[in-house]
């Protein structure tokens, strides 16, 4: 599966940002998909998951409250709205494809949150 990701970029603390990821070439609705994070010298970070069958959704206990995750099976995409963004939200966020035969990643986008 092909991913890519969109919606990155510079926000104000306190503000908000929606990210997509795009899903092509795939039967989008059989796979989980996940946002993570990842900042320099640091392990990639589980941001949130969205189940492949009934939507159900986790988050990590840093974005908790924050962040959304959804899905738009029909447009192949998932969002991760992130709201009350935080300095330490910054970071390159990578969607995520899973099923049982494949795992997949996109190339990545920055946000960066400043005060």
């Amino acid at each position: 599966v092909q991913l890519v990701e969109s919606g990155g970029g510079l926000a104000q603390s306190g503000g908000s940002l929606r990210l997509s990821c795009l899903a092509s070439g795939v039967t989008f609705r059989r796979y989980r998909m996940s946002w993570f994070r990842q900042v320099p010298g640091k392990e990639r970070e589980l941001v949130a998951t969205i189940s492949s069958t009934d939507s159900h959704t986790t988050y990590g206990d840093s974005v908790k409250g924050r962040f959304t995750i959804s899905r738009d099976n029909a447009k192949n995409t998932v969002y991760l709205q992130m709201t009350s963004l935080k300095l330490e939200d910054t970071a390159v966020y990578y969607c995520n494809a899973r099923d049982i035969w494949e795992d997949s990643w996109g190339q990545g986008t920055q946000v960066t949150v400043s005060s």
